[in-house]
């Protein structure tokens, strides 16, 4: 009869599984890759959806620019006008319809989804956000050209838009995100985002100059002002390119502040 070392035995081996604990778990999945892949989804998802709603976007803005010239003839006020319409199409997206998204997604139950992703809530606000900034592109460098174009501007300066469009959609996207995610439901959430682009609307394209003490200062509050002074002032003979960076300053602390609560927003949302 052999003998049988005890350490080989099942029942052995059954006990040191147990006394070294539970497996571990897989390492956490990073930000940036799962940032990439929700903003590939997202985009590819709203490609078709969106592309006829940014037609809208653009086509409003070029009305607007069209209206206003037989009031604007140019100068200052002209520079205001086509700043303001350019970066009105990144509002009608960025907010407008990103607040009605997060709030039919959470509505739906969409946001359970995401919940059981391995993906950080940053990277679903973050990847959301950017797709839905990403459409505003197209439409914002058209209604610039056709601004510049039917008030005599200069075109020479429109490449500050490679700044002005990610900074200011990074701000308003963060803001629509967090009134679609923190709206009871989602029609108040669509009234939210139409009213915020009502304001940017109102308060971004008509000339400052002429608007009540008390509506500049609410003018001030509205993260897309920053955006609008930052491409007008690039009109001029010789832009204050110091003033141009300290507005795409303040677009991009907005942009991280109302991220972050977007952010928190989500996460709030996903655990009710």
């Amino acid at each position: 009869m052999s003998a049988v070392p005890a350490d080989v035995l099942p029942g052995r081996a059954l006990a040191v599984e147990e006394a070294a604990g539970p497996a571990e778990l897989g390492p956490r999945a990073r930000l940036w890759p799962s940032l990439a892949a929700v903003y590939r989804a997202q985009l590819s998802r709203a490609r078709v959806a969106r592309i006829p709603l940014l037609f809208v976007a653009t086509f409003q803005s070029v009305g607007i620019m069209i209206l206003m010239r037989g009031v604007v003839d140019g100068g200052d006020e002209a520079q205001a006008v086509v700043a303001g319409s350019a970066v009105l199409v990144v509002a009608f997206v960025a907010l407008n319809l990103l607040a009605q998204y997060f709030g039919q997604l959470r509505a739906s139950g969409g946001l359970d989804h995401y919940a059981t992703l391995p993906v950080p809530p940053a990277a679903v606000v973050l990847g959301a956000a950017g797709a839905y900034a990403s459409f505003t592109v197209p439409g914002t460098v058209v209604t610039a050209v056709f601004g510049c174009v039917l008030f005599g501007l200069p075109l020479a300066h429109l490449w500050v838009l490679a700044a002005v469009i990610p900074l200011a959609g990074a701000a308003l996207a963060g803001l629509g995100a967090a009134l679609g995610l923190l709206a009871p439901r989602p029609e108040l959430a669509t009234l939210l985002g139409q009213l915020g682009m009502s304001a940017a609307l109102l308060l971004g394209v008509l000339p400052a100059d002429r608007m009540p003490e008390a509506v500049r200062l609410a003018r001030d509050l509205l993260p897309s002002t920053y955006g609008v002074e930052a491409f007008a002032r690039t009109f001029g003979d010789r832009p204050d390119w110091a003033f141009v960076i300290g507005d795409l300053a303040v677009c991009a602390a907005v942009g991280v502040v109302s991220l972050a609560v977007a952010t928190w927003a989500y996460r709030r949302a996903a655990v009710r």
